[in-house]
């Protein structure tokens, strides 16, 4: 950054954002409070632009996020904007005041000045390509759906355990499938489970397509013996579980229409991958799709998170933004090797359960994981290393434009 002359910070917040500019000496040239409205950013643009004598490639500005309204208008505008992350402004911070003092006009000089003096601590924002914010949104939609999914569905397990065992027994893998939801609408009490026909039951699995039940099997599941339970638990539980049954059938159909968007949007990603002059080499999409543990949802995961680490094949950024790469402390005769925690967290989730099902489905991988726990690693920590082989694997697949061969790899690779 040694051609800029001056620095901008700025302490964003949802009605107000601070803003300074220092020179290269570190002297405060500007600062105000600005408005979250069009006409205040509009008016810290034509501020900094003017500060900058009409260049706007003349003044870098420092943010602590990498999203949201300030900093899209920023990029537009054509300023260079560097990130940071706020834990490192926490420490910056202390050059000003050791008492710990805190306030918005001194975050924002803050990150004006550690931008002039530490520029390496910063990361520069590139505009991402429009299908890439489209595969971000609906990956970060479908992870917030699922969660959601979760919550409900462990309350419904809940108050079917109050009054109807038998049904929780038999939903017991996905309380909230759609066939199960169907079910408790046929078969709400075990009162009903001694009087529904056969084949009511086996209506409801033929029209939901599930094979591994039959109606006979199911209603002998559901007319075990019952505790006695009150008649107002009943009706309490029932009306509960009406209500989480209404919300979770409309967050499956709002599952299922992400999950195919998203679909569509990797698909246009490996449109635009296409490159007419080397119509033999393989396009990330395929290349991934191609590794054990990675689906759709995994990979979108992959892409909304790191896409530009990963479009490159970067294996040694993709493991610290997954938190694969462990954090080595020493001092003095004590060394130890922990376990990295400050991560992206979605993308880390991503690679776990990519290490999760790889480790369940492909021979190599399961042989992998058993290694490490026979070694007294735990559950955790052996899919981390499994995830980090994973990553490895497939950068190196990317750099190299090929498939995934299971034909080159050991169980002690793997491990």
């Amino acid at each position: 950054m040694a051609e800029f002359k001056v620095f901008a910070g700025i302490d964003w917040a949802h009605v107000f954002h601070q803003a300074c500019v220092v020179d290269d000496k570190g002297k405060v040239l500007w600062e105000a409070r600005i408005e979250h409205t069009a006409e205040g950013l509009s008016e810290l643009c034509a501020k900094l632009i003017e500060l900058a004598g009409g260049d706007v490639s003349m003044i870098p500005v420092g943010i602590e996020t990498p999203n949201g309204i300030v900093v899209e208008t920023l990029v537009a505008a054509g300023f260079s904007v560097f990130v940071i992350n706020p834990k490192q402004i926490d420490r910056f911070r202390d050059r000003f005041a050791m008492s710990g003092a805190k306030d918005d006009r001194r975050d924002a000089r803050v990150i004006a000045d550690s931008l002039r003096t530490d520029p390496r601590s910063y990361r520069q924002l590139e505009p991402e390509a429009d299908i890439v914010v489209e595969i971000r949104e609906l990956s970060r939609l479908q992870s917030e759906l699922q969660q959601e999914r979760v919550r409900l569905t462990n309350r419904l397990s809940n108050q079917l355990l109050r009054y109807f065992p038998a049904f929780a027994k038999l939903v017991a893998d996905d309380p909230g499938a759609p066939w199960a939801l169907a079910l408790w609408k046929a078969i709400p009490t075990p009162e009903r489970a001694k009087t529904v026909q056969t084949r009511t039951v086996q209506s409801i699995l033929k029209a939901h397509r599930i094979r591994r039940l039959d109606g006979q099997g199911v209603l002998q599941i559901l007319r075990e013996p019952v505790m006695n339970v009150s008649a107002a638990t009943v009706l309490a539980a029932r009306r509960h579980i009406k209500t989480l049954a209404n919300q979770l059938e409309v967050l499956n159909i709002e599952s299922r229409e992400c999950k195919k968007e998203l679909e569509q949007s990797l698909d246009r990603f490996a449109g635009s991958e296409t490159d007419p002059g080397k119509a033999g080499e393989q396009h990330l999409v395929t290349i991934a799709m191609s590794m054990p543990g990675i689906g759709p949802i995994i990979l979108g995961a992959l892409l909304a998170e790191g896409a530009r680490v990963l479009i490159a094949g970067d294996y040694a950024a993709l493991r610290l933004l997954s938190g694969v790469a462990p954090v080595t402390k020493g001092s003095g005769r004590t060394q130890a090797v922990r376990r990295r925690y400050g991560h992206n967290h979605r993308l880390g989730n991503a690679l776990y359960n990519a290490a999760r099902v790889s480790s369940q489905c492909d021979e190599v991988f399961k042989a992998g994981y058993k290694a490490l726990r026979d070694r007294g690693h735990t559950h955790g920590r052996a899919l981390r290393t499994i995830g980090d082989r994973l990553l490895g694997t497939l950068c190196a697949m990317i750099r190299s434009k090929t498939l995934f061969d299971p034909t080159r790899r050991t169980a002690r690779t793997a491990a």
